[in-house]
């Protein structure tokens, strides 16, 4: 891959997006996020993932220059590209992270959005700016941010394009942590190793049933939450966390 990196360590894949200077998003790109995905969801070694772009820029956005002349058949495949890459991370049974300094706009802001948690660097700035290039997010923006933190802001952030600093992204619930900008990666793969060498099975169920309770909210998504934690008994991990509690010592999961 050219512009997307994957290196994997004690259980984390960290997923490094390094097209110079500003990460924009193209179909190259979009393709190489799909391949990384795989790889990362395929392979035993990995437990979970980090995000990361550079320290000072995580993905300014799409690639304004290649496509401001595209119409709708050249710009689909791009977007296609992208979303089905965010859709590769959003679905797989693996627990996600994105490391975010600097910006995080359009195309970049998406891919934050499709990962588990994002950990912004206090000096971070996260927006959906399309719109005022004329058009609106395609690969899942306006979706992931109303499920995250309601069509009210949503609504604000998609209309009016505005750029949004980390501590306010935090208060919005579009970010679970806001930490020092030198550490943000550092602090991301120590939570993303914990993952990995916990419990898979137990936090692949309880990410499906999380994303149950967007896709299918009420009776389904219920129905799921009961059908994953049924399906938990019996298996090592099980056995293993409720011996480790009744013996008052830490669990091992062999991981």
């Amino acid at each position: 891959m050219e512009f997307v990196s994957l290196e994997v360590s004690e259980g984390v894949a960290v997923v490094r997006l390094g097209r110079p200077p500003a990460n924009a998003i193209d179909l190259q790109m979009g393709l190489e996020l799909q391949e990384a995905f795989r790889e990362a969801r395929d392979r035993d070694d990995v437990g979970a993932i980090v995000l990361t772009g550079g320290r000072k820029l995580f993905a300014a956005g799409a690639d304004i220059k290649e496509m401001a002349t595209f119409g709708p058949q050249e710009i689909a495949p791009v977007v296609s590209a992208l979303g089905d890459a965010l859709d590769l991370l959003d679905s797989m049974p693996k627990i996600s992270i994105a490391a975010v300094n600097g910006y995080a706009l359009g195309g970049g802001f998406e891919l934050a959005l499709a990962a588990d948690l994002r950990y912004l660097a206090a000096d971070a700035t996260i927006g959906q700016p399309e719109v005022n290039l004329g058009v609106i997010p395609g690969a899942g923006g306006t979706q992931r941010i109303a499920d995250l933190a309601g069509v009210g802001v949503a609504r604000d952030l998609v209309y009016s394009g505005r750029m949004v600093p980390a501590e306010e992204a935090h208060r919005l619930r579009l970010a679970e942590r806001v930490l020092d900008p030198d550490g943000v990666l550092d602090v991301a793969v120590a939570d993303a190793r914990r993952f990995a060498t916990g419990p898979r099975k137990a936090l692949a169920a309880a990410k499906a049933a999380i994303r149950a309770a967007v896709l299918t909210p009420g009776p389904d998504g219920l129905a799921t939450e009961k059908a994953l934690f049924i399906a938990l008994f019996g298996g090592a991990e099980q056995r293993e966390g409720m011996a480790a509690f009744l013996e008052k010592r830490s669990p091992d999961f062999g991981l």
